[in-house]
């Protein structure tokens, strides 16, 4: 898969079939509109056998979030940063992924200049949105625009519906929510995988090392959307292997703790891995934060969680 940062500077020769949208998180109705743009790519190539340069699915969207640049204030939590992105689209299959500066420029692009310009630029042939995409100058392009443009411009457009999972369309807002809900199960669902945060391993109290429960501490990015407070079902990865674990998100009450921390106990696992790099996948929520009456008490508690993680396995049922 090519990989991408153009704001209309480069060329592509190739016929291309186009997915647009913000594709934060990527998930199930995202995934939709990605497959639905491999289809039309692949028809293409059948019925055009002769033709020297076969199509190319491309994912055009941001490097950044456009309200981060609209106004910071109103910029969304991220679900996922684009390594991440890249990695899910390559799996699924996509030729070329375009990361666009979303700058003021940019911003100023009218609805119609925006289709024109993947016509010269990138040769699109075809597009594919969801049911209400927004885009050009103040969002003034929607899919009626895109309607007519695609006949005077030339070039199929398909309008993907959304999915939607037990009565609820599957969205980035919707997702955002029920992450910082603690709803993570209907998350990963809607997602169709689960939800991730990376980042160093820091040094923090070290207070789980002295009751036989050590830790790991994330430092984790502000931008991106955290989980509800709670002791969570984790699984870790460390060099490629994945090792089940205990997260707790929240402030430690117990011991009086003041800072909000994302503290995993690693199943299985004595390495000292400070100063490295992990990813932590959410599964589900074990039970809320509490402030237990003694450091025995938060012992047993810690057993029990871990006799949880132990016997339950990574649920697969979204994918």
């Amino acid at each position: 898969m090519r990989v991408i940062r153009d704001n209309f500077k480069q060329e592509i020769k190739n016929p291309t079939f186009i997915a647009l949208g913000s594709f934060d998180g990527i998930h199930q109705g995202h995934r939709a509109l990605i497959e639905s743009a491999i289809q039309a790519a692949q028809d293409y190539n059948k019925s055009n056998t002769n033709g020297d340069l076969k199509a190319k699915t491309m994912v055009c969207t941001f490097k950044n979030h456009p309200l981060a640049t609209i106004n910071k204030d109103l910029a969304p939590k991220l679900i996922m940063d684009n390594k991440q992105k890249v990695e899910i689209l390559q799996e699924l299959g996509v030729d070329i992924v375009n990361f666009m500066e979303f700058n003021k420029d940019f911003m100023r692009i009218s609805p119609e200049n925006f289709i024109l310009n993947l016509k010269k630029f990138y040769n699109v042939q075809g597009i594919i949105v969801g049911f209400n995409y927004r885009f050009g100058y103040k969002n003034l392009g929607d899919v009626e625009l895109l309607h007519k443009l695609s006949r005077s411009v030339g070039f199929d457009l398909k309008v993907v519906e959304p999915v939607i999972i037990e009565e609820e369309i599957v969205s980035s807002s919707a997702i955002r929510y029920h992450i910082q809900e603690g709803h993570i199960e209907r998350a990963n669902k809607f997602l169709r995988s689960p939800f991730m945060l990376s980042g160093k391993v820091i040094k923090g109290r070290q207070i789980g090392r002295t009751i036989g429960f050590p830790t790991i501490n994330l430092s984790y990015n502000k931008k991106f959307v955290i989980p509800k407070g709670g002791v969570y079902y984790s699984y870790v990865e460390y060099h490629k292997i994945f090792y089940k674990g205990i997260t707790n998100i929240g402030y430690n009450p117990t011991v009086d703790g003041k800072k909000l921390s994302i503290e995993t106990h690693i199943l299985d696992f004595e390495k000292s891995i400070y100063d490295e790099q992990v990813k932590v996948y959410f599964i589900s929520k074990i039970r809320v934060e509490k402030k237990f009456n003694s450091i025995e008490e938060l012992k047993e508690q810690l057993e029990s969680d871990k006799k949880y993680a132990k016997a339950t396995n990574w649920n697969l049922s979204y994918r």
